[in-house]
């Protein structure tokens, strides 16, 4: 019998997926796209595998699967593509859908869990009862370890959409991986162009962090690939450390780091909005503190 759909790309996704998953019974699996599919049979006794990843064919595998196996929940992590498919499973099948939520238990027939809205800046508590859908908020779940052997098997879902994939264009992608990052360096726009970039390049190779930005430096400047992106409609972090140099602190980038836990702020205007967000606050022009510090830092190893 199986009480749980899981749809899952990444090893780290499907530790914390799991962790829901066993709370309501017996989960498989459905991954899709360039996936970790190997690693994931440590997490689910049954992994179905399509080879797209656009919304259209994931919707359509999520629905073969829900047809044939009539699952009490269906879980994912938030995300563009899965928000696009759950969203039309919803509507078929009048089903309750949520996003972003965590914290989830079980009671029964009856689920509760929580989701932040306005940006992060509020939490509530909602219950539903099954079947629903739910996308976690990632980061915010215990991983759980995988002690399945299972299989994969190769799902070929029959599209019969009026949608029609011309073309397909990779993106650009920086090679970084800020969801699970544990030390994570921010850059906003108090940098002055492109190449001085290298000052926060150069000190996060020191010291083992990875690159993030704001919004304006990933979507409107392209200084950075997307993927460097941090914010409500980037990417959601939880690192050890998070230090940002020349981000003034919009509502939509803090909603982006809700779970740090610790924030650093580097900024030269006394009065930007981050110091009141930040556990520690350094009034300081980032052109003079950023080579310092590397200096110092440098000298200790």
């Amino acid at each position: 019998m199986v009480d749980v759909l899981v749809v899952v790309q990444k090893e780290i996704d499907a530790s914390e997926l799991l962790t829901i998953a066993k709370k309501v019974g017996e989960p498989i699996a459905l991954t899709y796209g360039n996936s970790e599919a190997e690693k994931l049979t440590k997490y689910f006794n049954k992994v179905y595998k399509i080879k797209e990843d656009d919304p259209n064919s994931i919707f359509f595998a999520i629905k073969y699967l829900y047809e044939k196996f009539n699952p009490k929940l269906v879980i994912g992590m938030t995300s563009k593509n899965l928000k696009d498919a759950y969203s039309r499973l919803a509507g078929i099948y009048d089903l309750p859908f949520a996003t972003d939520i965590f914290d989830f238990n079980v009671s029964g027939s009856k689920v509760t869990y929580k989701r932040s809205f306005l940006s992060g800046r509020a939490i509530e508590t909602e219950e539903a009862s099954v079947p629903l859908l739910l996308l976690v908020s990632p980061r915010k779940t215990q991983r759980s370890e995988g002690n399945y052997n299972g299989n994969i098997e190769e799902l070929s879902v029959g599209n019969s959409s009026n949608v029609v994939i011309k073309e397909r264009k990779e993106k650009v992608k920086g090679g970084v991986n800020l969801e699970a990052a544990e030390f994570i360096i921010s850059v906003g726009r108090g940098f002055k162009s492109k190449e001085d970039l290298k000052l926060a390049f150069d000190l996060a190779e020191l010291v083992g962090a990875q690159i993030g930005c704001s919004r304006p430096i990933a979507a409107d400047l392209k200084w950075l690939t997307e993927d460097h992106w941090v914010g409500l409609s980037g990417k959601k972090v939880a690192p050890k450390v998070y230090l940002m140099f020349g981000i003034s602190g919009a509502p939509q980038h803090l909603a982006g780091i809700t779970d740090a836990k610790t924030v650093i702020a580097v900024n030269n205007d006394k009065t930007a909005p981050i110091f009141k967000n930040a556990d520690y606050g350094i009034v300081a022009d980032l052109y003079q503190f950023i080579p310092i510090l590397t200096k110092k830092l440098k000298e200790k190893h």
